[in-house]
């Protein structure tokens, strides 16, 4: 069973380093099935942010601090309010809205509507913050934002490393205040971070090695696992 659960743990942190996310698609369902919803997504927090320290070191020469920086904003005011709230509204709602705003980009995307596409990403930088803080996972919210500012992989990884630290930085800090982390579960995370290093090393070797298209693939196979896992909490 530990060595699944490790196993998952290296998967999502090898995921997240070469899609610049999707981390959270394994490893908040692994965390809450090993240990109950609350410690599993509060967990997934620490584990995150920790993992994105690695990567923004791994990716330093390609972070777009200016380019991020309104989203990563947002992110943070959404991940407070989100973990702070938690879940206000039903979670089908929310759940409907999610795939109905992820199917949306994926149109603007195809049909390369740029104005759209620079009008949408603050809100659905605002919207995946506030998913992520009540859930755990932004699901393909924050991905979608992302690459709404038209960037190269490497920066398009970069700026989601910057913009996923801050928010799972904050989850944690409010987690924390909130006794959802004690010493375990720092324990756990200081276990983890020789998986935080492969994990981000194969990650980024990876994505240096994929070309543009590959990387796009790659990007909407995550967003659609994404998706796919919002379906089910549908049924």
């Amino acid at each position: 069973m530990t060595v699944g659960v490790l196993a998952l743990v290296f998967a999502s942190f090898t995921v997240s380093a070469s899609a610049g996310l999707g981390g959270s698609l394994l490893l908040v369902p692994t965390l809450a099935l090993f240990l109950g919803s609350k410690d599993g997504v509060a967990l997934a927090a620490l584990l995150l942010a920790s993992n994105n320290v690695v990567k923004i070191v791994a990716y330093r020469r390609t972070l777009p601090f200016r380019a991020a920086a309104g989203i990563t904003v947002l992110i943070v005011i959404g991940a407070a309010l989100g973990s702070t709230l938690l879940v206000k509204a039903p979670t089908v709602w929310v759940t409907v809205g999610v795939v109905t705003m992820f199917a949306a980009s994926v149109a603007v995307e195809r049909f390369n509507l740029k104005p759209v596409q620079t009008g949408f990403a603050p809100f659905l930088a605002l919207v995946s913050g506030a998913s992520s803080g009540f859930s755990g996972t932004s699901g393909p919210l924050k991905g979608v934002a992302i690459r709404n500012l038209d960037l190269d992989r490497r920066h398009f990884v970069g700026a989601a490393s910057l913009a996923s630290f801050a928010g799972d930085a904050t989850k944690t800090a409010i987690f924390a205040d909130g006794q959802l982390l004690g010493r375990t579960s720092v324990l756990i995370a200081v276990a983890a971070i020789p998986l935080m290093a492969l994990g981000t090393w194969t990650g980024s070797t990876l994505n240096e090695r994929a070309g543009e298209q590959t990387f796009t693939v790659l990007f909407w196979t995550v967003m659609g696992g994404y998706s796919v896992r919002l379906g089910v909490l549908l049924l």
